[in-house]
């Protein structure tokens, strides 16, 4: 089994990793609500590509809806498109050649009223969704320390 750090202590990781995943962007291009795009794909073809990840967010997606304590945040969208859009957004973060046409995640989440737990459960999903599609531990890692600086966005109550 493998050792996994505590939730928290992985929080604390990620906030103090913003920094060096910022810096490890260097010239990025920026919009509002969307992470910064890296200049290699290094990260994204750790991740295993567009079809990998489509797969792990599909599969994070579907555990998400049967978890009732975050499934109502879920109730009336189209879960095709957010799925597909979300990958896009994994893509890009990762440095691939997707294009995220999604709405900025302020804009997306202000409504929902999504907490700490809600957010920290929705972490744990997409963590074991990783680890089910065999994607390695400091991979994941990679990825949410890009995704870190979104957690203003979506985190309103």
């Amino acid at each position: 089994m493998k050792s996994r750090l505590s939730f928290a202590t992985l929080t604390l990781a990620l906030i103090l990793a913003v920094p060096l995943a910022h810096a490890q962007t260097q010239a990025s291009t920026v919009r509002p609500g969307v992470a910064p795009i890296p200049h290699d794909d290094l990260l994204y073809q750790q991740l295993g590509g567009q079809e990998a990840i489509q797969r792990f967010t599909n599969d994070f997606y579907d555990a998400l809806l049967e978890d009732a304590r975050i499934a109502r945040f879920f109730d009336g969208i189209n879960m095709k498109h957010l799925k597909r859009v979300l990958a896009d957004y994994f893509c890009v973060v990762a440095g691939g050649p997707c294009v995220y046409d999604g709405v900025g995640m302020k804009d997306a989440h202000a409504h929902l009223g999504i907490g700490k737990g809600d957010f920290n459960t929705l972490v744990e999903h997409l963590q074991r969704a990783m680890d089910r599609a065999n994607v390695p531990f400091g991979v994941q890692n990679q990825l949410l320390a890009r995704m870190a600086f979104s957690h203003r966005d979506i985190v309103t109550k």
